[in-house]
C-alpha cells in the first residue's frame, strides 16, 4: 500500500471512529472509555464482556453501536431454561406447497452480526457452550451441518457482578474468548443530570448509520498492518508472562494472589487494541502507552485468583496494576 493511501486510510479510520462515537453519544451519556473499548474490540475482530449493575445502559449501548455501524442486531436474554438450540437454531418439520413434508433448518439468533448475550451468566454451562464455536471459529454446527456466520460477527455479553443467586460462572475457556472485559461504572453528577434531561423531557434521539460491513472489514485489515517494534511487542509478552505465578517475570503480588495467569490471547488483545489506539492517536506505530491502556481490559478476565485473594477481597485489577508498575519498559 502506498504511503499516501495509508495516510488517507488512517485519517478515514479516525474520522469514522469519531463519527460512530458521536452517534452513540445521542443515546449514551459519558462512558467514553467503555465506548472506545467496544470499538477497539470490534475493529480488532473480538468479543466483549460487559460487567456492571443493572440500569447503566449496557443494552442500550450495544444497540446504539449496531445502529451506528448499520449491522444486524439480535438479543438473547439468558435464563436457566434457555437451551443451546434456542441460540443456534434447529430443524423443524415443514410442509411445502405440494404437501411434501421435510425438515427445514430454522436459524437461531446467533446468525446475526451483533449478538447481545444479556446476563450470560444466567444460562447453564451447556447453553453457554453453544457460543464457544461461534465466538472462536465464526461458524455453528447445527441441524447436522456446518453453517458459517457473517464476516463481521461480534458477541457482546453482559453480566451483573452483584447478584449471584441462580447464576453460573462462565468457564475459563469461554472467558478467554472475550477480547476485552469492560467494567461499566456509575456516571458523574453532571452526566446523571444529562441523562434525566434526555429521558424525561422529550423524545429520545436515534443513532444514524455512519459505517457498514465493508468498511469495518477494510479497517480490520488496516489495523493489522500497523507497525509494532520488537521491544514494544516484547513488553506485551512480559506483561502477560508476569501474570504467571512463579514464572520468571512474576511479581510478589502475582505469586501471592494468582492461581493461574493469562493465555497468549491476552497478549494478542493488548497488541491489537494498542494498534487501534495508535491509529486513533495519529500514529502508525504502537507505543508503550497504547499497550498499557489495553492491558486491564485484555487481561483482567484471563487470570484466576486463589483462595487468599478471595478471602482478602483482592481484585484482578489490583494485581494487574502491580504488574504494570513493576514490569520494566525495556529489559536491560
Amino acid at each position: 500500500m502506498a504511503t499516501a493511501d495509508l495516510i488517507a486510510d488512517c485519517e478515514s479510520f479516525r474520522r469514522d471512529g469519531q463519527a460512530v462515537r458521536d452517534q452513540i453519544a445521542k443515546v449514551i451519556v459519558g462512558q467514553t472509555d467503555i465506548i472506545d473499548g467496544l470499538l477497539m474490540a470490534l475493529f480488532s475482530g473480538g468479543h466483549v464482556l460487559l460487567e456492571g449493575v443493572p440500569g447503566l445502559g449496557k443494552t442500550a449501548l450495544v444497540k446504539a453501536l449496531a445502529s451506528a455501524l448499520d449491522l444486524k442486531f439480535n438479543r438473547i436474554q439468558f435464563t436457566p431454561d434457555l437451551m443451546p438450540a434456542d441460540i443456534t437454531g434447529t430443524n423443524v418439520l415443514s410442509e411445502n406447497n405440494q404437501g411434501q413434508r421435510g425438515f427445514t433448518f430454522l436459524p437461531g439468533p446467533v446468525f446475526t452480526q451483533i449478538l447481545l448475550a444479556d446476563e450470560i451468566n444466567r444460562g447453564t454451562p451447556k447453553t453457554q457452550s453453544a457460543l464457544l464455536e461461534a465466538m472462536q471459529e465464526r461458524q455453528v454446527t447445527a441441524g447436522g451441518e456446518l453453517r458459517h456466520l457473517p464476516p463481521v460477527f461480534a458477541v457482546f455479553a453482559t453480566q451483573n457482578p452483584l447478584e449471584q443467586e441462580g447464576t453460573y460462572p462462565l468457564p475459563e475457556s469461554q472467558l478467554d474468548r472475550f477480547f476485552f472485559k469492560l467494567i461499566v461504572g456509575y456516571g458523574t453528577r453532571e452526566e446523571m443530570m444529562r441523562i434525566l434531561d434526555r429521558t424525561t423531557a422529550g423524545p429520545a434521539q436515534a443513532p444514524e448509520p455512519v459505517l457498514d460491513e465493508a468498511k469495518i472489514i477494510h479497517y480490520r485489515e488496516l489495523i493489522r498492518h500497523c507497525v509494532i517494534a520488537p521491544h514494544i511487542q516484547d513488553y506485551a509478552v512480559r506483561c502477560v508472562m508476569a501474570t504467571h505465578p512463579n514464572g520468571p517475570f512474576a511479581t510478589a503480588k502475582v505469586n501471592q494472589f494468582l492461581r493461574a495467569g493469562a493465555s497468549p490471547r491476552a497478549a494478542q488483545a493488548m497488541v491489537l487494541g494498542g494498534k487501534v489506539r495508535a491509529i486513533w492517536d495519529g500514529r502508525f506505530h504502537v507505543a508503550i502507552e497504547d499497550l498499557r491502556t489495553a492491558m486491564l481490559p485484555a487481561v483482567r478476565h484471563r487470570v484466576m485468583l486463589n483462595f487468599q485473594a478471595d478471602a482478602q477481597g483482592v481484585s484482578p485489577d489490583e494485581v494487574l496494576a502491580d504488574v504494570l508498575e513493576k514490569t520494566p519498559v525495556e529489559m536491560k
